[in-house]
This record gives structure tokens, sequence and C-alpha cells, in this order.
């Protein structure tokens, strides 16, 4: 694995650590963080928790949050990030929303561990259980990129070419449940009009580390199952962001170029009864071809 990539293995990760400044991010609930982390990881649960809206208030709200959250575990633009989760299938990519609002906020350096906490413990490297004390920085004021949808950029892309990609777990995609908070945290069930889908778990695969991401050429498959390719503009949602964000992370490493991210998603749709939404099963009825008559 290159080393340059934003996806890094644990041991490069220790290597990392040791070759030059590096503000390590876990992501879990502080209870977990707690009962053992990697040495020198700060614990930062909002990258995960922090809900927002694509309004311009909500922008600047999220904007601002993490700007002090981050400089304050340390980020001034010269260290490189790492963000970890526990493993990249059990936290609905929270890792990867670390990785999306770094870069949204123009940050240089980002890198996700690949495998998570899991990987890291299956590597047998050390864990440790003293809270590390970060030294605060300011977050530099960088230009920020173009990866950021509001409400009204998805509005203006129904019915167009542009691809709405839904990568939430099953169901939800189908109407049987809001979020994963619970089938009624949302007012609404359904998904965006013309929407296609592809579940966020599909774009990694098992390791003896435990999941990590597809290749490249997998994931590029994974999108040609439903019609979706390299040059195509890619709107990704899920419920508030974190699943798109693992999605966003595997396109973009997958040479994906047009990929933005509605980070409002579902949560926000849902909420404006004036938005339109699909309902029921989203299955075309089969239709039965006529018998031929024999001669």
């Amino acid at each position: 694995m290159n080393i340059d990539a934003t996806l890094i293995a644990p041991e490069q990760l220790q290597a990392l650590q040791a070759s030059e400044p590096v503000v390590l991010i876990d992501t879990r609930d502080p209870e977990a963080y707690a009962a053992g982390h990697i040495p020198g990881a700060v614990n930062l649960r909002e990258v995960f928790t922090y809900l927002a809206t694509s309004t311009p208030e909500g922008l600047e709200a999220l904007k601002d949050t993490f700007a002090s959250a981050l400089g304050a575990v340390g980020l001034s633009g010269r260290e490189t990030a790492v963000f970890y989760e526990d493993a990249m299938n059990s936290g609905y990519g929270q890792s990867c929303r670390g990785y999306y609002l770094l870069t949204w906020l123009g940050y240089p350096k980002i890198k996700v561990l690949n495998g998570g906490f899991s990987a890291w413990k299956a590597a047998g490297l050390p864990i440790s259980t003293e809270a590390a004390t970060p030294s605060p920085a300011t977050f530099p004021e960088l230009p920020m990129a173009d990866v950021m949808l509001t409400q009204a950029d998805v509005e203006k892309a129904l019915g167009t070419d542009t691809v709405l990609l839904d990568v939430r777990d099953v169901d939800e995609w189908i109407g049987e449940s809001s979020s994963p908070y619970g089938k009624d945290f949302a007012p609404r069930k359904g998904r965006l009009p013309g929407a296609k889908w592809v579940e966020w778990y599909r774009f990694m695969k098992p390791s003896p580390q435990g999941p990590v991401f597809k290749t490249p050429d997998e994931v590029k498959a994974e999108l040609a199952t439903v019609g979706v390719g390299t040059e195509d503009s890619i709107y990704l949602y899920c419920f508030k962001g974190a699943r798109a964000s693992n999605t966003f992370l595997a396109l973009k490493q997958a040479g994906f170029a047009d990929v933005r991210m509605y980070f409002g998603s579902w949560n926000e749709w849902s909420r404006d009864p004036a938005l339109p939404i699909e309902t029921g099963l989203p299955i075309k009825a089969a239709t039965t071809a006529p018998l031929a008559l024999a001669a």
C-alpha cells in the first residue's frame, strides 16, 4: 500500500507517527476510548455525532464547530490528521466522516486507518488507556473544497444526468425505516426521486484484520452494477453524512473525479414536506412475455 495514499495500514501509521507530526483522532465513544486506544490518540466523538443542515447558517456552524474542535486537538496545517474508528463496518463510516470534513475544510494532510482499531489490535501493536493531552493549535483558514452539496443543489439535480447515489442500509432504501436511529426517527421514509442504490458495505471486503476497503477496480465494478462510471457526476447521500463519507473515500481512491456529498442527507431532506420523495418498494413489476403460438 502506498503510504502517500489516504488509506493507511497499521504498521504504516506506526512508522508515520515516528517520522513526522501526527494528530491521531479516535472517533469512538468516550467509554471505548477509555478502555483502550492507539497510544497518543485524542478522542473526538463529535466527528460522528454532529448533525448539520445545509443552510448557509448550518454550514457556517459546521465549519466553525470543527475548525475549533480540530484546532483544539492540535491541527495547525503542519500535522497529518489520521482518523480511526473501531472497525470499518461497525461505526457507520465515522472515521471517514472526519476525512470528508477535513477535505471540505481544505486541510492538506489527511489519512484514515484502513481496518480501524480492530486492524491495529490484530497487528499486535501497542494499546494505551492513558488519555492523551493535546497541544492546542489554531486551525488554518484555507480555501474550501467543492465537495459539499446543499438541499438546493440536490433539488436542481433531480431529473438530470447527475447520479444521485443512496448508500444507506437496505431497510432505509426500501422505506421500511427512516434512519439507523429508529424506524420513525425522521418524519418520512423513502428515498430521493431517481436515486440509484449501492449499500455502503459493498465498498469493503473481509481481511484477516477485519473489513478493509476494496481495491479501486473492485469499487469501479460495484458501481458498474448500477450503470455508474468514473466520468459521471455523483451526488452521495445517506442519513447524516457518515456512511456517504465512507463511500466518498472509496470513490475518490478509485479515481471517480466528480464526487460530492449532500451532508444534510435524509435527516434534512425528510423533514421538509414540500420536497419530493419516492416511496414503496423500488422494484419494477415483472412483465410476462407472451407465449409463442405453435405453428
